[in-house]
């Protein structure tokens, strides 16, 4: 009987969108099991906890019903906890070429680090393509309608949040 085929997809998800969303549904179909690593990036100014974050992705995957994905928090190097949840398969999102570039030395870096587990990349759908949290998070901070990116429960997250934080702009 073959091993298990357990792949990772890593990212902040701060917050989670239909981007996401797509890669989860697309890749949870190439492993057996698909563990989403919430990770920590203070570096992209998280608007969501990592605890939060990670409520968040289990409750949009549930939402999915798919049954072989896990949301597993980490903050660590990314090969580490590869190893550690013995997976040999890391999946990436690419949404354009420059995420292209970035990825491609990541994958590189990896490799180095641990040949044994492989990078796959999956193109984000054409109409998905332009969506970042981090522009996602723009937008609701200066009041623009996010329903086109996020589920709306991700919506209600995020409003709630900006709310609290207070909206940016002056019109």
């Amino acid at each position: 009987m073959a091993a298990e085929r357990i792949g990772i997809y890593p990212g902040t998800f701060d917050p989670i969108t239909l981007g996401h969303a797509d890669i989860i549904r697309r890749g949870a179909k190439l492993v057996d099991r698909l563990i989403i690593g919430v990770t920590t990036n203070p570096s992209k100014n998280p608007m969501f906890s990592p605890e939060e974050r990670m409520a968040m992705v289990a409750r949009e995957v549930s939402d999915l019903g798919i049954d072989n994905v896990e949301v597993v928090g980490f903050n660590a190097l990314l090969m580490k906890f590869a190893r550690k949840q013995n997976a040999t398969v890391i999946v990436r999102g690419l949404r354009a070429v420059a995420d292209f570039e970035y990825e491609y030395q990541m994958a590189g870096m990896n490799q180095q680090l641990d040949d044994d587990i492989e990078t796959v990349f999956l193109m984000a759908d054409v109409s998905l393509q332009p969506i970042a949290s981090k522009l996602v998070k723009e937008i609701a901070l200066f009041g623009g309608d996010i329903a086109p990116f996020v589920s709306p429960k991700v919506r209600e997250d995020v409003a709630r949040r900006v709310e609290g934080l207070g909206q940016l702009g002056d019109y």
